[in-house]
């Protein structure tokens, strides 16, 4: 390719929307433009790069034994009403009617539709297992749509279906699925962990997480360095060894005006942050529950609904007719309120938490003596230095952005649908289903967030827009440099070499910015000194200088190079 004949409009500035490393990087190297909110343009160079993910994630797929279809991306309302997500999935999802009055959606996901398919087509068990694919356009209308393609409204995502006998077959598939996102995300060379996860709005049962690992992501990993456990910090266990100290302080109240937060009451009494309590007040189903964590810890709002159930936070005015101000209340003598301790907060000995009046906190409170045993769960987000709940050493957080999914669905859409086949016996039975999803754009921009510098993107080489560019210096008035250079070309792209030269008439400066910008991995510099001095110079991306490399293998040095 040459780029007369392509489309590069880089840009020095970008709009200030653009908060995010990965948007203004893929605004600058003209990959993308903006058409609405969350809604963008995909150009040549941007294309690329995305079709380039998907060939590795097709290919990986195939490999995998999946089978590679097409499905709307407009799908009934109805069915979405049968799966009871019609009201569930809330205004992330696009609904619209047609001229008859019938509702549809635009798909945000396919689990509706493939269910439908195989309600109709499965019928034996002869038909089991299938796993069904495809890479199609979704739409979620996200309330606040930023950061470019990371978190766009519109999409492109791989969701596969998977459909079994029983739940071992599942286990298999989605086994040879963890393995098969593994081999994908190797082969995009990119730093990623697999983590275990919570399932979402997805459902089901066993879920992992595919993140790439970069300062910017959204969500936080708990790993530890000794083993392979690894999950995301909304999932992972918050463990507490150890056993509860005997009490050595008599329980009394002390005034702490205007100290409403942990920090500041601990400040007061010159105490570590790890003797306080939080004490946060949540409603579910009409029962006030008032859930216990350390005052160095945060809650986990995910865990803590699994232990109690889907819960509301207690607005300050319920919180002052139940217990007292806000920022000063606490477990002792709290009367109509269910307590949950998070396993760290119930082997504490004489902490200090609010004492249900304005202004004053309790000191030298402990469990048994002065209030009941609460019930006790794990509720709070683990910290680095945790201890890993494999028992192999100590967890660390890394930040990461999830670009995969996979989840055991089980039976929830196949019964909710009325999905069913015969087994042997002739017996009917829903099936099994596993879910399978990549963002192959939100790969794009992780990539770009992973591999950066000042002077633009960092491509993994499989795929870097194209894997060698050539710059020559007076291509269009030293005949010397043109043939040396239409010679190279022709050569590295007759062996399949994904190469761009750089034909413009501009000054070099601006041509090797270009090039660094848009992240080409390998770079080849013709001019008339150095094929005066018989030599090319070779420049890989993350080199700060080139080096001249003799003309005449310099072909054979950029294929050693790609083979590495």
């Amino acid at each position: 390719m040459k780029t007369s004949r392509f489309f590069i409009a880089t840009q020095k500035e970008v709009p200030a929307e653009a908060e995010i490393v990965s948007h203004r990087l893929m605004l600058r190297a003209s990959m993308i433009r903006r058409l609405s909110a969350g809604i963008y343009t995909w150009l040549p160079i941007g294309f690329r790069v995305m079709k380039k993910v998907e060939r590795i994630v097709r290919e990986e797929m195939n490999r995998a034994g999946a089978l590679e279809m097409l499905m709307p991306v407009v799908q009934p309302g109805e069915l979405w009403q049968q799966s009871h997500r019609w009201d569930e999935y809330g205004p992330e999802l696009l609904r619209l009617k047609d001229r008859h009055e019938r509702d549809y959606v635009i798909q945000p996901t396919s689990e509706e539709v493939i269910t439908e398919l195989a309600r109709g087509e499965l019928k034996s068990y002869r038909r089991l297992p299938i796993h069904l694919y495809h890479i199609q356009t979704k739409f979620r209308d996200e309330r606040r749509p930023r950061f470019g393609v990371m978190r766009s409204r519109e999409f492109i995502m791989k969701d596969g279906y998977s459909f079994h006998a029983d739940y071992a077959d599942l286990e298999r598939e989605y086994r040879n699925m963890y393995d098969t996102y593994t081999r994908i995300f190797k082969r995009l060379g990119l730093k990623f962990r697999a983590v275990a996860a919570d399932t979402g709005a997805i459902g089901g049962t066993g879920s992992h997480e595919f993140h790439v690992l970069a300062d910017s992501g959204e969500d936080a990993i708990a790993f530890s360095p000794q083993s392979d456990y690894a999950a995301n910090v909304e999932l992972a266990e918050a463990v507490a060894p150890g056993t509860r100290g005997v009490p050595r302080e008599e329980m009394k109240k002390v005034p702490t005006p205007d100290k409403r937060t942990c920090e500041e009451v601990a400040a007061l009494l010159k105490i570590d942050l790890k003797k306080t309590v939080k004490s946060v007040l949540v409603m579910h189903e009409g029962e006030l529950h008032m859930l216990l964590v350390r005052g160095d810890h945060q809650l986990n709002e995910i865990k803590a609904q699994k232990t109690i159930g889907a819960f509301r936070f207690a607005p300050e005015k319920e919180i002052e007719s139940s217990l007292g101000k806000a920022g000063y209340i606490g477990p002792v003598g709290a009367k109509g309120v269910k307590v949950v301790a998070d396993r760290r907060v119930a082997l504490m000995s004489d902490f200090v938490c609010g004492a249900n009046e304005a202004g004053c906190h309790l000191t030298g409170v402990n469990w048994g003596r002065d209030l009941p045993e609460p019930q006790v769960a794990d509720i709070r987000n683990v910290v680095e230095g945790d201890p890993s709940p494999d028992g192999k050493g100590k967890l660390e957080i890394v930040r990461g952005i999830e670009v995969g999914h996979i989840f055991q669905l089980r039976t929830k859409y196949s019964e909710a649908m009325g999905a069913k086949f015969l087994d042997a016996s002739g017996a009917e039975k829903p099936f099994e289903m596993g879910c399978y999803g990549i963002g192959v754009t939100r790969i794009v921009a992780a990539a770009i967030e992973q591999g950066h510098d000042a002077r633009g993107i960092i491509f993994p080489a499989p795929i870097a827009p194209f894997e060698v560019c050539i710059v020559p210096i007076g291509y269009q008035k030293n005949a010397a440099v043109r043939e040396a250079t239409d010679k190279l070309y022709d050569e590295l792209a007759k062996s399949g070499v994904d190469v761009l030269l750089d034909d413009r008439e501009e000054r070099p400066g601006v041509l090797f910015a270009d090039m660094d910008l848009i992240g080409v991995p390998h770079r080849v510099v013709l001019g008339e000194r150095g094929l005066a001095a018989g030599n090319a110079e070779y420049k890989a991306r993350r080199d700060e200088k080139g080096s001249d490399v003799p003309l005449a293998s310099i072909g054979a040095h950029l294929k050693e190079r790609l083979a590495q």
